[in-house]
């Protein structure tokens, strides 16, 4: 028979990419964990483009830019996955189709920085935001 949660338990904490958040939290400091960081928040900010997210595009417009502040800030970075990261956020202040334009370039430059859950994730974004895209 299973347990039920203590009336003072805490509810568990959840996140929107279980995966990313998984690998960030592992990696060691450094390249890998910084990369994972920032797919996280670039999915995050790009998957709040999503009409059933509620955010306004001046919302959005506004996270990006703390975004790109926080991006700047981050040095171990590679050169080649900055740029990609970047655009992501940028895209975040307009259309799911741009945001999941600039995902799939997340996806081609994080490849070996990223386990295939992770990728798994980011892909199904990609497609979730496609999808927004044609309905809307």
């Amino acid at each position: 028979m299973p347990f039920a949660n203590p009336p003072y338990a805490l509810a568990p904490t959840s996140f929107r990419f279980p995966a990313l958040a998984a690998l960030a939290g592992r990696a060691p400091i450094g390249g890998h964990r910084e990369v994972a960081l920032a797919a996280y928040v670039a999915a995050r900010l790009a998957d709040d483009t999503r009409v059933d997210h509620g955010l306004t595009p001046a919302a959005r417009a506004e996270r990006a830019a703390h975004a790109r502040t926080w991006l700047a800030m981050l040095t171990p970075l590679p050169s080649a996955v900055r740029p990609a990261i970047l655009k992501v956020m940028e895209a975040s202040a307009a259309s799911p189709q741009t945001a999941g334009n600039a995902v799939r370039g997340v996806i081609a430059v994080t490849a070996e920085f990223l386990d295939s859950a992770a990728r798994s994730e980011l892909d199904h974004l990609a497609k979730a935001l496609e999808a927004q895209a044609l309905v809307g």
